[in-house]
């Protein structure tokens, strides 16, 4: 599938955990008093299956009891087929959907996994995570982790190269390349997750939220799916490797293998709160170039209804920094994201289909005194851009659109802002 039909990141990860179906809503108010006394009862129970893991020595049995104890939680694990496991293989390479990924793999499979974020000590080490002692860069990284697959007696490393967890149900971030440096042979492991009433992870949520909320609800079900194992080719490079195995493990899973990473995945979560920040702000507490700025030609008029005349003003800002955008699609969308940035996003990336305007820029108002005033009156502190970022030249390809987004949408979002 070509980049410029990929979903954006507001696909890929769900910032509200609670369901907006009235149905699904209901049936979890209804359950509500259930859940918390499943709550309670899995507290207790997980101290005693947290004891177990670490008392009994890593082996089959010890799989068997704490797989066992773990559905008392409420947690299922179900693999396809088990036979497919290379017992071979090194380096297991997963997709990442929720804090307990590598927990779930483990009841099934011996594995390690290196603790990349976080400091070590008895939190990295109770969640299960394998400490490595390096805090430099991602070649020591590797040095390490090729160090510890060279004794075969270690077990094997399961790594999720995209560095963040998604709903796991519209695409893949981009694989980065290290793993697929360690060993010349992976095995892809398809991991899905259901559960009923609420999503499976929120991306700006804690392990310890995530870890109560599995606790609430009924069950929660992980189906792992083993791969064939996947060979390097003849001087194929790294990066090449793991976008190979990204589209293998994409097809699996029936999702779009993206190009967006883990700090796409931050900025996105910024910008939601950034915009979250603003609409609960009360308004005269906001700076004035954050409020929106009205069009003269509206100042007045009181037959417009309040949320008509600020989806225009948007509209406008939008249009200021898009002006080869047809001022009604931009309201269009601007009626369903209800935030500036995520709009001008969307016509970048090319989610939101339309015919450029002939003539782009013709008909803005020119800056008012005041907004010029209040330019220069911060120019000496702070450098402000005079003019709008160049976009007369709006590539039609998807394929360039997305190349050159990276360069233009900081400039853009600055520009929108003011």
């Amino acid at each position: 599938m070509e980049p410029g039909a990929a979903p954006g990141p507001e696909r890929l990860f769900d910032s509200h955990r609670l369901p907006t179906d009235g149905f699904l809503l209901l049936a979890l108010l209804l359950y509500a008093p259930v859940g918390l006394c499943l709550l309670v009862l899995r507290l207790f129970i997980g101290v005693h299956v947290f004891l177990v893991s670490c008392i009994l020595p890593d082996s089959v049995v010890r799989r068997f009891i704490v797989r066992v104890m773990c559905s008392v939680l409420g947690l299922f694990v179900q693999q396809s087929d088990p036979r497919l496991r290379d017992v071979n293989v090194q380096v297991y390479i997963a997709n990442h959907v929720t804090q307990f990924d590598h927990n779930v793999i483990n009841l099934l499979t011996s594995c390690n996994t290196p603790a990349l974020n976080g400091a070590p000590g008895f939190i990295c080490w109770s969640r299960g995570f394998m400490e490595l002692g390096v805090t430099g860069s991602r070649a020591e990284l590797v040095d390490s982790l090729k160090a510890y697959s060279s004794h075969r007696e270690n077990p094997p490393l399961l790594l999720f190269p995209e560095e963040a967890a998604t709903n796991g149900r519209a695409g893949l971030l981009r694989f980065s390349s290290w793993p697929f440096s360690i060993l010349d042979v992976v095995q892809p492991v398809a991991l899905q997750v259901q559960r009923p009433f609420i999503t499976v992870s929120v991306a700006d949520s804690s392990w310890i939220t995530e870890l109560l909320w599995t606790f609430f609800v009924p069950f929660t079900v992980y189906q792992v799916r083993w791969m064939p194992s996947v060979p390097r080719r003849a001087e194929e490079l790294s990066e090449d490797f793991a976008l190979r195995v990204q589209e293998l493990l994409a097809m699996e899973l029936g999702v779009v293998s993206t190009r967006l990473t883990a700090a796409d995945k931050a900025e996105h979560m910024k910008r939601l709160r950034h915009t979250s920040l603003l609409r609960f702000a009360p308004a005269s507490s906001q700076p004035l170039a954050a409020r929106p700025r009205m069009p003269s030609s509206l100042s007045g008029v009181g037959s417009f209804a309040p949320e008509d005349v600020r989806i225009t003003a948007m509209a406008q800002r939008v249009k200021e920094v898009l002006p080869h955008v047809p001022l009604e699609v931009i309201r269009t969308d601007l009626a369903q994201t209800n935030c500036v940035d995520t709009t001008i996003a969307n016509l970048l990336e090319g989610r939101v289909p339309f015919f450029p305007e002939s003539e782009a820029g013709a008909d803005l108002p020119a800056p008012s005194t005041s907004q010029a005033a209040a330019a220069s009156g911060i120019q000496g502190s702070v450098a402000v851009p005079t003019s709008k970022p160049a976009t007369k030249q709006f590539a039609k390809s998807p394929v360039e659109r997305h190349l050159s987004l990276q360069e233009r949408k900081r400039a853009l979002y600055d520009y929108a802002r003011r």
